[in-house]
């Protein structure tokens, strides 16, 4: 395949055409310009020196006048109608000049001693007859000045040329620094891609730095800049997440699948009791549960994250679904003698989807559940304001120090020590709660302290006058 011009060579070429052509032309146009107003200024300089001359000889009746004249520059001759010379300047030696025209206009003749010569021709009434006087003026001068003129375009014209592909050079390759540099960035970044995803990040890695540094610029380049430099970092967090997502995720599902490998293997190794199938069967089925919720977690992330997520929109009263999530994990409470204490707004109506609400509901309960030491409190509050329906999850236990609050709805985001953030989801809890706030159009508030418990507060748009559950 035949290789194309650069972006910079064709830019610097089109750069110089073009500038070539208008310099081209505004040099013709400027010379037209000059040579126009150079004749001009010589005719009406003929003109003037011709006028006086022939008013003289109008009221003189003695042609030796023009026999005197000696002016250099200014050859005189008076003709006779029928064209026959009458008198010369004295600086033309009675050397005739090549005249034959009209007195009207002026005109350009060349004589072979005098070289070219700008001719005026004027009617001088007399006595004695009419007489045609005739002045003749080199234009040497204006040959000379024109042709000067003409050799310093010639040689102002390459040095332009030669200017300008310089400027252009220097600002085409610096215009293209930007764009050089996304696109060795974009190279890397598509190396970084290929890099398997399994493979670990450390927590203390640095991360990349982006492609360019913002160029304050309000134009093309530096929006595209900018632009780059977002998508650099939305790509480098997303590839950083991924990679941590997948690791993660391995971590969370090996375990019930070494479990359930163990056990299987523990079975088939030998005949066993009834009581021994039975136990192990109990495992096998805690494992696949724990499994089945995993893969069911992340399939709801992964429908959250790709705009997915279809919330049914039905009226329902929130406090009754609320209820019935309490009503769930009571026996769990009770077990561990924690007291749920409720303070439920009655009635309050909204429009969502009940099924994903409960679920929501049960995964703050179940984290307060498991986090909260034995004989302790819950407490459960739900109530408009502002505008919006608040519900909050608030518990008594071991809690969240405060530089791992901005992390606990990340997915499998363990706090070290005491790992206060797992969801009974395996690690997904919190992470689906938010992709199901969201969804709803809500918000999600986590304050919490080491030893004083957490408080979750979900913030729900108050929707209720879309439609009201039946009674």
């Amino acid at each position: 395949m035949k290789r194309a011009l650069s972006l910079r060579l064709r830019m610097m070429l089109l750069f110089c055409i073009v500038v070539g052509v208008l310099l081209a032309g505004s040099y013709v146009a400027f010379y037209l310009a000059l040579r126009s107003v150079v004749h001009s200024q010589f005719d009406h300089r003929l003109i003037e020196a011709e006028a006086p001359v022939a008013a003289d000889l109008a009221t003189d009746t003695d042609d030796e006048d023009v026999a005197a004249l000696d002016i250099p520059g200014e050859y005189f001759e008076t003709l006779d109608p029928s064209g026959r010379p009458i008198a010369f300047s004295k600086n033309l030696n009675r050397h005739a000049l090549p005249f034959s025209g009209s007195t009207q206009n002026l005109q350009t003749i060349r004589d072979a001693a005098l070289g070219r010569l700008r001719v005026g021709a004027a009617t001088i009434h007399r006595a004695k007859g009419d007489e045609i006087l005739i002045l003749a003026m080199p234009t040497r001068d204006i040959g000379e000045t024109l042709e000067r003129f003409r050799a310093l375009l010639l040689v102002l014209f390459p040095c332009s040329l030669l200017i300008m592909g310089g400027v252009a050079a220097w600002y085409v390759g610096r215009s293209l620094e930007p764009i050089a540099a996304l696109t060795d960035q974009t190279s890397q970044m598509a190396e970084r891609v290929k890099v398997s995803a399994s493979e670990t990040i450390s927590a203390g890695a640095p991360r990349d730095a982006l492609p360019l540094a913002s160029t304050g610029r309000d134009d093309e380049l530096g929006r595209l800049t900018d632009a780059f430099n977002k998508l650099f970092a939305c790509m480098e967090g997303a590839l950083v997440q991924l990679r941590q997502f997948v690791s993660d995720a391995s971590h969370e599902l090996r375990t019930p699948l070494s479990i359930l490998q163990g056990e299987t293997e523990l079975l088939l190794k030998e005949q066993r009791e009834p009581e021994e199938y039975h136990r192990a069967l109990e495992v096998i089925d805690s494992e696949l549960k724990k499994l089945s919720r995993i893969v069911e977690g992340l399939f709801t992330l992964a429908m959250a994250d790709a705009g997915q997520l279809r919330l049914q929109r039905e009226p329902l009263y929130l406090n009754e679904v609320l209820e019935e999530a309490c009503a769930m994990v009571a026996p769990r409470a009770r077990a561990k003698r924690i007291s749920i204490e409720r303070e439920l707004e009655r009635e309050v109506p909204y429009v969502g989807d009940e099924i994903f609400l409960r679920h929501l509901f049960l995964i703050f309960l179940d984290n307060a559940l498991k986090y909260s030491g034995q004989e302790s409190k819950v407490h459960v509050e739900m109530a408009p304001a502002n505008g919006a329906i608040n519900v909050r999850f608030q518990d008594q236990g071991v809690g969240i120090p405060a530089e791992h609050l901005p992390h606990v709805f990340e997915r499998f985001y363990r706090v070290p020590q005491n790992d206060a953030t797992e969801a009974h989801s395996g690690g997904l809890g919190l992470a689906i709660a938010q992709a199901i706030v969201r969804a709803q159009g809500g918000s999600i508030e986590c304050a919490s302290r080491p030893g004083a418990g957490s408080t979750f507060t979900i913030l729900f748009p108050r929707n209720g006058k879309d439609g009201e559950p039946e009674s």
